[in-house]
């Protein structure tokens, strides 16, 4: 037994680790440009998320939850999200509903309670896993073009898709942040488990006095890239009308978005349907 819990330790220790998480995060944020929810065009990839991202917080219908709930479910396995993006927001979504219903028992409520709880579940999960499938598959230019066909600001689409390209820079900077703190500091044993239990404690102390100097040090090189951008005339590319059209050009709606759109609305259809009969 005492073997088992050992190498189960070992290997979820193991995991939990820098390269573990930089190579997650920017598998989510780039890693995804094969798959079905990524060749879909981006102005039908944002108002699918209009739709299942606003829609769900005014209706409590939970037949209709549950469908929506269902179809974003799919779209997050065509898109391949990341484990960890999906570890992490099950651990959000249903921790927090498991501690209200815990919080509701205790302040004298009963059974009946699961169901207001399971609608505020739906919801947060639906709009969640739509914010999830829509930002996994699209890649910083398809999404700042299609943010610039619907007549968005030029800096708020040039900033969205800014801030994606700052990603891998953010998490190099990082990990040299952390090396750094790692040659200086004198880490405890961690050979057994309550040792590596205090490691783990070791290095969120690390991750936290590292974020200062990770912000300054990011925001020097940020610096440095906007004004190479300014020297090559982004801010005038961004307004001027031949430009947009250039960039525009490769946008183009094909069947398997009409499928895709036909498909969820279909679906939503029948989840009114069975809601009207119930």
């Amino acid at each position: 037994m005492a073997g088992f819990t050992k190498k189960l330790s070992d290997n979820l220790f193991d995991k939990f680790s820098m390269d573990f998480l930089r190579s997650q995060v920017l598998k989510n944020a780039y890693g995804n440009d094969d798959t079905v929810i990524a060749r879909l065009d981006p102005r039908i990839l944002i108002v699918w998320y209009l739709f299942f991202g606003l829609v769900p917080w005014f209706a409590n219908d939970l037949i209709f939850l549950l469908f929506s709930f269902m179809i974003v479910v799919v779209t997050t396995v065509l898109a391949r999200v990341a484990g960890l993006v999906l570890f992490l927001f099950l651990l959000g979504v249903f921790s927090q509903t498991g501690y209200l219903f815990v919080a509701t028992l205790i302040f004298g409520g009963n059974g009946t309670a699961i169901a207001p709880l399971l609608v505020l579940t739906l919801k947060v999960a639906t709009v969640s896993l739509a914010s999830i499938t829509v930002f996994s598959g699209l890649d910083p230019d398809r999404l700042s073009n299609g943010l610039m066909w619907f007549k968005c600001p030029e800096r708020l689409s040039f900033s969205i898709s800014y801030a994606y390209r700052m990603l891998p820079m953010l998490m190099e900077e990082f990990q040299s942040v952390l090396l750094s703190y790692r040659m200086r500091g004198n880490p405890p044993d961690s050979g057994t488990f309550l040792g590596k239990i205090r490691y783990l404690i070791y290095q969120i102390k690390v991750i936290i006095h590292a974020f200062y100097p990770l912000m300054l040090n990011t925001a020097k090189r940020s610096r440095t890239t906007v004004e190479a951008l300014e020297i090559k005339g982004y801010r005038y590319a961004a307004v001027n009308k031949d430009v947009k059209k250039l960039k525009l050009a490769s946008l183009k709606v094909t069947y398997d978005d009409m499928i895709f759109l036909i498909i969820s609305f279909l679906m939503i259809c029948i989840s009114l349907f069975i809601s009207s009969m119930v």
